[in-house]
């Protein structure tokens, strides 16, 4: 449908000659092979002199300094990345036709006009949606980081003239409505940029999908952005607790599954731009949304092939050793997690950042073997280093000194009262509301604020529950088998102690991870003990309101793996509809969706196995 002869050729069925267009895909091409080997620095460098006259390098640099915002949860990183991501967003804007694209490519699909877009015009839509998904990635994020510790700095751009750079007081009523109203405006707003890039990337790819569709000269990469953005909505949005879901399908959204993992999949395999931002993704999804949100089934084979290419041809790769250590740790090979984790610090200096994932992960990696010194080294690093939570830290910094022995020597000099102590103070505050697993980490330190404290009695290994650690060590029978001396001590302990008002809650907590060490030992009869007993103390539950709906999730996986799927689904009817409030909620839900979409599947199929069940 293009113009023959006019001196821009028009895209999609036209074609252009070695275009700046192209050019700048090639030069970003290269920033981004720059950032792969661990060149920061120099990425950014290299594309710095073009941003403000080409939209892929100012997007590329904006994404990599919102990368860098995403690990330091740093004020300043978070600003700076959002500055950048605007600028880049106006650049797009200039680039695109003058009327919206919702009205024009809606016309597009039914009419024969695709020859009134150049090529340029048509990446600026590709683009600009995913600066405008970008941006509000950083607008939830702003809430926190802004307000992260006690005598933060506000940004000026953030605040009024009168307001810029006062420091933020301490909790109050009367400190609490600008905040709240700050948070809200910037919920909207991100709200609103979700919105108008999801419905850019819903039209972009009719037009993919549209017979008169042409592919131009840098087809691959714009068809690269359009399957990133639309498998990112699909896969997010499928995931989602069904209640959320309703809700917002009601506005417009919708997921589906397999199509987003078939998008992702396809752009992985492409030869875009955007292919490396697919494959991480992926493995994003295979090694945390569906190992923490879910089940704990992870298409490990599926990660493995994923990351393969990208290690030989970046072998200290960062990025790629970082996803190597989860794939090691998911797979149960804590040894081998370990050394690559370690050879991830080692890869690079320059981003600490990386230093600081990789802590995380060697602590939970310590935890699995038991070795709760080097567990608490880490946890220690990261509260003296990272920004993310200072109170998860320190409550599991306190968590690993509870787990010493009496007779075992503590070289730190801390003590974990006075840590426990501490946990509550450090909060990060986001309209009076906190990340949901500092909420858990402050509700269970709360006993230790009595003058004479009641101990947790393994508190290090009910939060590796949280984060569902218990799939990792199942993969282990002798790491299964360490974890389950340490809870049967635990409860000979507290059957031989006096009763107090947390007796049946720590009593039913150990049921809960004796159950769970059973399960993966084979142990099946025993472990289905253990979650009922729970179940039949609930109304003596006092504190630990969540142990009930999440053995009711345990005792339904269980079922699951028998083959008693119906039996199952009504146990996670059961979680999802009778309990509220407790902590963690959320994520029990996710998990509680995951669990039903596998069951229901297994009945669909005729399959009462797990073998060939889907995870989330």
């Amino acid at each position: 449908m293009g113009q023959k002869g006019h001196k821009d050729s028009l895209y999609p069925c036209g074609r252009t000659p070695m275009s700046s267009l192209h050019e700048a895909l090639d030069q970003c091409m290269t920033a981004l092979d720059l950032f792969l080997t661990n060149q920061f620095s120099e990425a950014l460098s290299y594309l710095k002199p073009r941003t403000k006259e080409s939209m892929y390098h100012s997007l590329t640099y904006a994404t990599i300094l919102e990368m860098q915002a995403m690990m330091t949860f740093d004020p300043q990183d978070i600003l700076l990345a959002g500055n950048m991501m605007k600028e880049a967003q106006s650049l797009c804007q200039r680039h695109r036709r003058k009327s919206s694209v919702t009205d024009s490519f809606s016309s597009l699909v039914h009419r024969p006009t695709l020859g009134q877009f150049t090529e340029e015009e048509i990446h600026a839509e590709v683009c600009y949606a995913e600066c405008l998904l970008q941006r509000a990635a950083l607008t939830f994020l702003q809430g926190p980081s802004i307000w992260a510790q006690e005598g933060a700095v506000r940004p000026r751009a953030l605040y009024g003239p009168s307001q810029a750079y006062s420091y933020l007081p301490g909790p109050g009523p009367q400190h609490l409505s600008p905040l709240q109203d700050e948070n809200m405006v910037s919920f909207i707003k991100g709200g609103i940029r979700v919105r108008n890039s999801y419905q850019t990337y819903k039209e972009l790819d009719s037009l993919v999908q549209s017979s008169q569709y042409c592919k131009g000269e840098n087809h691959r990469h714009f068809e690269g952005g359009v399957k990133l953005g639309v498998g990112a909505f699909n896969l997010t949005l499928s995931m989602l607790p069904t209640r959320i879901l309703r809700l917002l399908e009601f506005v417009g959204f919708s997921g589906n599954k397999d199509y987003g993992l078939l998008q992702l999949e396809e752009g992985a395999s492409g030869h875009s731009f955007r292919a490396v931002l697919c494959v991480m993704l992926l493995l994003c999804y295979h090694t945390f949304l569906t190992f923490v949100l879910g089940t704990g089934n992870v298409n490990i084979e599926e990660a493995e092939k994923l990351l393969k290419p990208y290690l030989n041809r970046y072998p200290k790769g960062a990025i790629f050793l970082f996803f190597a250590g989860r794939i090691e740790a998911i797979k149960g090979n804590i040894d081998a997690a370990i050394q690559r984790f370690e050879e991830c610090c080692e890869a690079q200096q320059h981003w600490k950042q990386f230093h600081h994932m990789c802590y995380w992960e060697l602590m939970w990696c310590f935890t699995y073997k038991g070795q709760w010194k080097m567990a608490y080294f880490y946890a220690d690093l990261l509260s003296k280093e990272n920004s993310w939570s200072k109170a998860t830290y320190i409550y599991m910094k306190a968590a690993y000194l509870s787990m010493f022995g009496k007779e075992d020597y503590k070289p730190f000099g801390d003590d974990e009262v006075e840590l426990f102590r501490a946990v509550p103070g450090l909060k990060l505050k986001i309209a009076g509301k906190s990340l949901p697993t500092e909420k858990f980490a402050i509700r269970k330190s709360r006993r230790y604020l009595s003058p004479n404290p009641i101990s947790l009695p393994i508190p290090a290994l009910e939060m590796m529950y949280i984060w569902n650690g218990y799939a990792v060590i199942g993969k282990q029978q002798e790491l299964t088998d360490g974890i389950l001396e340490i809870i049967t001590k635990a409860e000979e302990m507290l059957e031989k102690g006096p009763e107090n008002e947390y007796s049946v809650d720590d009593e039913c907590l150990v049921k809960l991870l004796k159950g769970l060490c059973l399960k993966y030992l084979g142990r099946v009869q025993e472990a289905e003990e253990n979650f009922r007993i729970i179940s039949a103390n609930e109304k003596k539950i006092k504190y630990d309101h969540y142990l009930i709906p999440n053995a009711l999730l345990e005792l339904a996986l269980l079922f699951m793996e028998q083959g008693r799927n119906e039996e199952a689904i009504k146990l996670l009817e059961s979680a999802k509809q009778n309990y509220k409030n407790y902590s963690m909620e959320s994520r029990t839900h996710f998990r509680i969706q995951a669990a039903t979409l596998q069951a229901r599947s297994s009945l669909e199929n005729g399959n009462r196995s797990m073998g060939s069940s889907v995870s989330l």
